[in-house]
Order: C-alpha cells, then sequence, then structure tokens
C-alpha cells in the first residue's frame, strides 16, 4: 500500500520561499542561516479560570523571527487550530513585510489554541489577561509590539495594554506597547479597516496594470472577518460584482453579484455568512474554482 508523503507544514512553505529568492539575489550562505530561522520561540500553557468555577488549560505562542530592524511587529491569533508552526511562518513573513516596506521592526507573531466564540465576554478577558502575563517577558514598545489578528480587536488590545502596564510598568500606562488598540487608548483612527483597504488599494493599483475594469470585475473573496469583509464592502462601492465570499464554516455564491452590506449584516446576526438567503451555499473548496476576474485569500 502505498504511503502518502506528509504535508509540507507552513513553515517549511515560508523557508522555501526564503531560498528561492535568496537564490535570486545570490544571497551570502552566513546570512541565509540567519535569516532562515526564528531568533526566538515562546510556548506557554497556562489556566483560565471559567464562568463556572472549573479551570481549562490553554497553549499560546510568541514568536520573533529577527529583530535586526527593529522590535518584534506581528499580531496575535486566537484560533482552535495555531500552531507553533504557523506562528513561526507568518513571524518570517511579518520581517519580509516590514523589510519591503522599509519600517523600522522586525517579524513577529503570536496565538492561542482557543476557539474565543465558545467563551463568554468573562473568559475572553481572563484568557487574554493570563496570556500576556505570560509573554509579558517578550512584549515593549522597544522589544515586541503585538497587533490584531484573526479572532482578536481592539478590546483584546485594550486588555493586553492593560496588563502589560500593571506587570510590566508598575500601573503606567502604555500605550506603544499595542497597535490595533480603541482610539480613546491612543489607538489609530481607520486602524479597523486598514488592512481591508490595503488590499483594495493594491487591487486598484493592479487593475491598471493589467486593464481591469472594477466596476464589471467578479470577485471572489476567502475569509469574511475584518480584512475580508472591508475589502468586500469598499469593492461593491467601486461598483465591483462580489459574486462570492466564505468564512470557516463555508461559503455563499451569487453569479449575479451579493448585497455585501446585507451579508455583513446577516453575519453580525447569525456569526456566519452560509444561510444567507440570496446565495447558493457551497465548500470552502468550491468557492476557489468559482470563475472570477480577482480572487482574494483573506
Amino acid at each position: 500500500m502505498a504511503i502518502a508523503a506528509p504535508q509540507q507544514s507552513l513553515y517549511d512553505i515560508a523557508v522555501e520561499q526564503f531560498e528561492q529568492a535568496a537564490d535570486l539575489i545570490g544571497l551570502e550562505d552566513e546570512l541565509r542561516q540567519i535569516l532562515r530561522t526564528c531568533k526566538r520561540e515562546l510556548i506557554v500553557n497556562f489556566p483560565v479560570e471559567m464562568d463556572d468555577g472549573s479551570v481549562k488549560v490553554f497553549t499560546g505562542y510568541r514568536v520573533h523571527h529577527n529583530l535586526a530592524a527593529g522590535p518584534a511587529k506581528g499580531g496575535i491569533r486566537y484560533h482552535p487550530n495555531v500552531t507553533l508552526d504557523e506562528v513561526k511562518a507568518l513571524a518570517m513573513w511579518m520581517t519580509w513585510k516590514c523589510a519591503i516596506m522599509g519600517l523600522p521592526f522586525g517579524g513577529g507573531k503570536g496565538g492561542v489554541r482557543v476557539d474565543p466564540k465558545l467563551l463568554s465576554p468573562g473568559e475572553l478577558q481572563n484568557l487574554t489577561r493570563r496570556y500576556t502575563t505570560e509573554i509579558s517577558i517578550l512584549l515593549g514598545p522597544h522589544q515586541d509590539i503585538p497587533a490584531p489578528d484573526v479572532n482578536t480587536n481592539p478590546q483584546i488590545m485594550a486588555w493586553i495594554m492593560d496588563t502589560y502596564s500593571m506587570h510590566r510598568h508598575g500601573g503606567v500606562g502604555v500605550p506603544a506597547v499595542v497597535t490595533g488598540k480603541p482610539t480613546l487608548l491612543g489607538g489609530s483612527a481607520g486602524r479597523l479597516e486598514a488592512t481591508g483597504r490595503g488590499v483594495v488599494f493594491a487591487i486598484e493599483e493592479a487593475a491598471k496594470t493589467y486593464n481591469i475594469d472594477l466596476t464589471e470585475a467578479r470577485v471572489v473573496i476567502q475569509g469574511f472577518g475584518n480584512a475580508g469583509s472591508t475589502a468586500a464592502r469598499l469593492l461593491y462601492e467601486l461598483g465591483s460584482r462580489v459574486v462570492g465570499v466564505s468564512d470557516s464554516r463555508g461559503g455563499i455564491y451569487n453569479p449575479r453579484g451579493l448585497n455585501i452590506p446585507a451579508v455583513i449584516a446577516y453575519k453580525h446576526q447569525t456569526g456566519s455568512v452560509v444561510g444567507f438567503p440570496e446565495a447558493e451555499i457551497i465548500t470552502n473548496e468550491q468557492l476557489l474554482e468559482l470563475p472570477c476576474d480577482i480572487l482574494i485569500p483573506a
């Protein structure tokens, strides 16, 4: 019986991409050795008291890939399938993104293996504060500056800032320890939709290069969180026909175009785009095979 080849991990893919780029620019071996590995990997297992008085143990990660350009910069995600390999890959990609844009930051990333949708607001706060306490030895405005990512938001950043300030700075607020916090705590206006808006800026430039009329373009978006839903809304406002979107539960398709404001409202009400009445239900795999002019893996 044939034995299936092991699936390549996300970190293996990231390293492979790096090696290909390093070959193209003739990067010397000493630098390759430094840049293909992560500088620091922290794994924490921490208890959290639940609303019913029980205690559950969660696993979290924080990784620094490279800090040559400055403090580590990268988001924190809450997802039941987060792994160390995934966080390492994302940290490496953050290094390249900051370098390409000329930002004075290195690459970092973090995550907790949890489905936040199964937690109450109080449990989510307890988890966030405990995770922050465990990784606080790495954090700081000049060391490591987290940000929102999958299933995290300005409120979670506020809890991180408050916990870090209490434990590491004598209770004096340190706004610079995180980005993506509420504007009332010193956050940047427009941050919530910045990622999705950046995607649309890139699409507008690509459309000029490839002579794509965005008012006639068919768009498919894999992922309908903050970035995906924002990109969908902005493209809808530009006149594009968003024909398919998906989230973790599945996707929806309407060849005539989806009413994106209505889809966003439906997801807020139900927790998923699946079941939206004006569309056909499809799988995430089927979504990627839909005919389209623009595909956004958000």
